[in-house]
């Protein structure tokens, strides 16, 4: 072997080792400052960069609001935003092109499904492209697409046509106790949801949702690498609420008001509906209101019954009688002369009735002037006589016992409603007509939550109950109740006797002669106390706008349900009364109060109670049967079965005497139920519970039904019922 030979290939080879050594050591050197490749000039670090760990959040959903019914009140939405991609370097999986290749095919196509012009979406996407945008969107056009409408684009298989989801509060009923409930929208700071009024801000906190993260690996595409993606931390949904508001009380109360205030060129109308012993409302509204969903003729965000403050009118007078009664000077058999009242005050500040004029002090006079003669006390409530409050204030009872019964009735002060601010209001007392006239319901500020509040002890044997309209605060993910809300008594101004007392006045006021003789019904005998109150103008009181509001309550005897119904308008006596008994009609029907005939010695809702609705999935049908015995309601079986799979309504929910009760047993055979005298919401549980679709004519209760009871029907019968 030639050792010099030998020597001299392995010098060479150790010099070309060294070189490409330099050239790999250059090369990494080079990279790392400056984060290109030596080669081929790539921006290594953007490369890098992009084959790194990354996460994106996975948004929480808001809380639904849902009525007692459980039907939704407000909700989220999800929709898509179109995005075109027109950066022809952009690849997908499997390296296919991923960007807009056809503009004109594109536009055409997606101009048919987005009911746009072709030429405006092209236009976008050649001037998109020809700017280098990598990519568009197109405008208003290509937002709030729901998910069909998305997917019927995505079966076109459009290349570089993508889309990203957003989330918007829907509100399904448009206009729906509006300033109550409130809007949420989106809030670019926190990138969430936020409410911004009405019970969706004050429910803020309960029905935001915790954000989600997933975490995942992608490659200089930004496509997430197979088998890299998982989820760091689950989303949770925001809280759920459950009002007590009834759907069609809500809306026969906004319908309502809608009337009234349309036909009386009112210039407001607002209203209260509640259940008397728990203090649940069932409506509440104001006209003009304005759509949830897109609050085009939002004009005011006052929530009327709640932060307006009015001079009630007489029907504080109730308020005025009762402190009187209570106190235990009211004259039962005495009479007042009801021509005008003069008066004045001696040196030891007290007031007295002048047999004439007192210089510097107004007399007081009935509405439009009138002269009762010489009546009884019962007979001026009758006929709202404010002479009959003023001669109780001189003659009888102490201007400042009323004072503190008007305390005591709640006014004054802020109503303790959970999640409702409402303002306090105020009462002028300085002087002699300021004493008189609060009696009456001027000189005083109230709002219609006080009102609602304070005659729940004229109604309840004198337990005076708060008002709520939030049920209770379930949490999303497990179902578990997070908050519940029940009735709460907040006083006892009154004695049970005085209340007694003050609702056979109060039947007076319907009596022929009355000042709601109008308000009578055929079927319930309702009480009531309608009220008058002049508002003050620049001009002071001219006598050119009146608060005309009315408290109706029935069934007389003892009252389960109110309403409380109130308008602005210069109209203070023809104005039409039929809008508030349409309202009292469907308050009724909500309340399972149907009808005042006598069955033997008791009337039909004489057994009115509340339970507590058991739990009776899964149980025998001989078990469910026995427990509900218990109760006064009627119990609908559907099937032949002998175990319960279904029931309604669910557990732990309220229910009523006389209320349908519906339990789905694990038998095949179903027969026609008699539907006579079902509600709405009776005949909806029963399509919820078969899957049998019932065609419903009308609106009220059931009075008639095409398919005979006892036929047997399945999915594929054609039911229809007639309502009144």
């Amino acid at each position: 072997m030639d050792i010099r030979r030998s020597n001299r290939t392995l010098f060479f080879m150790m010099i070309i080792i060294g070189v490409i050594g330099a050239i790999i050591i250059s090369n990494v050197l080079f990279t790392m400052v400056t984060h290109k490749h030596f080669r081929s000039g790539v921006n290594i670090k953007e490369f890098k960069d992009a084959d790194i760990s990354n996460t994106q959040v996975i948004k929480a959903n808001r809380g639904t609001i849902y009525d007692r019914n459980n039907e939704v009140i407000a909700q989220d939405e999800d929709t898509y935003t179109i995005v075109a991609y027109l950066d022809e370097s952009r690849k997908g999986i499997g390296d296919v092109d991923a960007y807009v290749k056809d503009i004109r095919k594109t536009a055409r196509l997606l101009a048919n499904e987005l009911g746009a012009e072709e030429e405006s979406i092209y236009n976008t996407l050649q001037k998109a492209k020809d700017s280098g945008k990598y990519q568009t969107e197109l405008g208003i056009i290509g937002k709030n697409i729901n998910n069909a409408k998305k997917e019927k684009i995505e079966s076109l298989q459009l290349p570089g046509i993508e889309f990203t989801k957003s989330v918007r509060r829907n509100y399904p009923n448009g206009v729906f106790a509006s300033h109550l409930v409130g809007y949420a929208q989106y809030d670019e700071k926190s990138d969430q949801l936020v409410g911004q009024m009405g019970l969706e801000a004050t429910l803020n906190d309960y029905l935001t949702g915790k954000d989600g993260e997933i975490f995942y690996q992608q490659d200089v595409n930004g496509l997430v690498l197979p088998g890299t993606s998982y989820t760091k931390k689950y989303a949770e949904n925001g809280n759920n609420v459950y009002l007590t508001l009834d759907r069609n009380v809500q809306l026969t109360l906004q319908s309502s008001l809608e009337k009234t205030v349309t036909q009386e060129n009112a210039k407001v109308g607002w209203g209260i509906v509640m259940e008397v012993e728990t203090g649940r409302i069932l409506g509440y509204a104001s006209y003009p209101s304005f759509d949830l969903n897109n609050r085009n003729n939002l004009k005011d965000y006052t929530d009327v019954p709640a932060n307006f403050l009015y001079e009630p009118g007489s029907v504080m007078k109730g308020i005025t009688y009762a402190a009187a009664i209570d106190s235990g000077v009211y004259p039962y058999d005495s009479y007042y002369n009801s021509t005008v009242f003069y008066y004045g005050v001696d040196a030891s500040g007290k007031i007295y009735r002048s047999p004439t004029p007192v210089s510097g002090l107004a007399p007081i006079r009935d509405a439009l002037g009138k002269d009762f003669g010489k009546i009884t006390f019962d007979e001026g409530f009758k006929v709202s006589s404010n002479i009959a409050i003023c001669e109780l204030l001189t003659n009888y009872m102490n201007p400042e016992v009323y004072r503190e019964y008007v305390k005591k009735f709640g006014f004054l002060r802020e109503v303790a409603i959970p999640f409702v601010p409402n303002s306090a209001g105020s009462m002028a007392w300085e002087y002699a007509s300021d004493k008189l006239s609060t009696g009456f319901g001027q000189g005083i500020s109230i709002n219609a939550l006080q009102m609602a509040q304070a005659y729940t002890a004229i109604l309840n044997d004198g337990k005076m109950v708060r008002p709520y309209v939030v049920e209770r605060i379930v949490d999303a993910n497990s179902n578990k109740i997070i908050k519940q809300y029940d009735t709460k008594q907040v006083a006892t101004p009154i004695k049970k006797e005085t209340s007694e007392y003050m609702r056979k006045l109060m039947a007076k006021v319907v009596e022929q002669g009355g000042t709601g003789y109008s308000y009578a019904l055929e079927d319930v005998q309702v009480i009531a106390k309608t009220g008058t109150g002049e508002i003050a103008t620049e001009n002071g009181y001219d006598g050119s706008l009146y608060t005309n509001s009315v408290m109706l309550a029935a069934p007389a005897d003892d009252p389960k349900v109110m309403v409380y119904y109130c308008f602005q308008s210069s109209n203070i006596s023809n104005y039409s009364r039929e809008p508030m008994k349409e309202l009292m009609r469907t308050t009724l029907v909500a309340a399972n109060i149907t009808s005042q005939e006598n069955t033997g010695d008791e009337k039909t809702y004489s057994d009115w109670k509340q339970y507590s609705m058991p739990s009776l999935t899964n149980h025998s049908l001989s078990y469910a049967q026995k427990k509900l015995a218990e109760m006064a309601v009627n119990t609908v079986v559907i099937g032949n079965g002998t175990s319960i799979v279904k029931q309604y309504p669910q557990e732990n929910q309220t229910i009523v005497s006389n209320q349908n009760i519906f339990l789905l047993s694990d038998g095949t055979a179903i027969t026609m139920p008699d539907m006579t005298n079902w509600t709405k919401k009776d005949i909806t549980a029963f399509w919820e519970l078969t899957g049998i679709s019932i065609q419903m004519e009308g609106s009220g209760r059931v009075v008639s039904q095409n398919v005979a009871k006892g036929t047997a029907i399945d999915t594929n019968s054609q039911i229809s019922v007639k309502m009144e």
